[in-house]
């Protein structure tokens, strides 16, 4: 019985442990600024797909020149993907259609991009759009910059 308590106890001070650093590096990474909840479906094929399937729920960061993309559910520090504006080619913009209504957030814009030869999509809220598009837009003279 004591065993099973003590057993007990240890998995909900780990759990308790898991969460505060899940929560500790959502922090770190708002902690600089410039951020915003952002989905992305990373080398889809060029025909939309609106079974929702492949969307990753995450958050970016305006890190100078790129946009560095962090999943949620990860207690990783860095970035799995960053995008160099430089890099980035808007080709389309859509609203989600079918069963990507679901896996997004509500009210999200999906944006289809080209970067470096691979098409993804990006889904974030119209404020964060704007200001998605703004930065892009806000490339220093001579940088080319695709947004459609």
């Amino acid at each position: 019985m004591v065993l099973a308590l003590w057993v007990g106890g240890l998995v909900v001070v780990l759990v308790a442990v898991g969460l505060f650093v899940f929560g500790l590096r959502r922090r770190l990474i708002q902690r600089s600024g410039g951020t915003f909840d952002c989905s992305l479906r990373w080398d889809i094929s060029p025909e939309p797909d609106p079974s929702g399937k492949g969307w990753v729920y995450g958050v970016a960061r305006y890190h100078g020149d790129r946009v560095d993309w962090f999943r949620v559910f990860s207690y990783s520090p860095r970035p799995r993907r960053g995008l160099e504006r430089s890099a980035i080619e808007v080709v389309a913009r859509r609203l989600p259609e079918g069963e990507e209504e679901l896996a997004l957030l509500s009210d999200s814009v999906v944006l289809g991009c080209l970067h470096r030869g691979t098409r993804l999509e990006l889904a974030m809220s119209e404020d964060a759009l704007t200001g998605f598009l703004a930065w892009l837009e806000a490339a220093p003279p001579g940088q080319r910059v695709n947004v459609a």
